[in-house]
């Protein structure tokens, strides 16, 4: 199964990345463990690979298998680390479905704050956007929970491969143009399965709403620095439009059936430890 799933990620990634050189533009924390992987496989197989990232995080660290490029970021170890933390400890705490909604309001306001400083420092540091720049990248991979990596694609002018799960509200869909129907694919919270009762659907469609506060707290932001970076006026659907592949790391296993479009690619199996599961 891992060397199947390698074998897609891989056919994915090099049919742009023919030319050799790879820019990761990652987001912190399992999103970055899972992408070590395939920059490894990668970099076995002669590819050049350079990973931008700031100076201040958990996971991303120095390793042979590519050249990093870090930058400064206004926060400390220790701010980064209380904001993890509580981020997964608002999301798994119980509670009414309200109360779950607002905790997890206005812990997205404090987490996308981190996160746009992040991208901030790294699209306004001259000096690397220049390295960047005259690099000639081929292809950029990039997890669009964060947007920052798809502005630098547009930046650079190269295709775009995006890695990822999810995207916070169910914005996947959106950029991609991709059937989501409220009677067919269950909404977060709402603990329902892909077979739901009328009632069930109308209360689907319910819990979906606070989607488009949540969405607009956390990447409206994301689309004034981008229209600013970039010179014009651009949304963040409209970003995340333009990538190539989706590389999604969900499976109809653990993941109720749901509509895909063609250059969604499932590459279940990645995050998954590096050894033999039960059954």
């Amino acid at each position: 199964l891992r060397f199947a799933v390698r074998v897609v990620v891989l056919l994915s990634l090099l049919g742009l990345a023919a030319g050799g050189k790879l820019l990761v533009v990652p987001v912190d924390g399992s999103h970055w463990l899972s992408m070590l992987e395939v920059l490894d496989a990668l970099r076995q197989r002669g590819r050049d690979v350079v990973v931008v990232a700031p100076e201040v995080s958990l996971h991303i660290k120095p390793s042979e298998s590519f050249m990093m490029k870090m930058y400064p970021v206004p926060f400390t170890p220790e701010e980064m680390d209380e904001n993890m933390q509580g981020f997964t400890k608002d999301l798994f705490e119980g509670g009414s479905f309200l109360e779950r909604v607002i905790r997890l309001y206005q812990r997205s306001k404090k987490t996308s704050a981190l996160y746009l400083a992040t991208c901030t420092h790294l699209l306004h540091n001259r000096e690397l956007i220049r390295y960047l720049e005259d690099s000639k990248f081929d292809a950029i991979l990039t997890d669009p929970i964060l947007p920052c990596g798809q502005i630098l694609a547009e930046h650079l002018s190269v295709p775009s491969l995006f890695f990822l799960q999810q995207i916070p509200c169910g914005l996947e869909y959106q950029a991609t143009q991709c059937p989501n129907p409220p009677s067919y694919v269950p909404r977060v919270f709402t603990g329902h399965t892909d077979h739901m009762t009328f009632l069930q659907r109308v209360r689907n469609v319910l819990y979906d709403i606070p989607n488009f506060f949540l969405c607009d707290a956390v990447f409206q932001p994301y689309a004034k620095l981008a229209s600013e970076f970039l010179r014009r006026d651009v949304t963040v659907p409209g970003l995340l439009r333009q990538a190539s592949v989706w590389l999604m790391k969900i499976d109809f296993v653990l993941h109720f059936p749901k509509p895909l479009m063609p250059n969604m690619v499932l590459v279940s199996g990645v995050n998954c430890a590096s050894k033999k599961l039960g059954q």
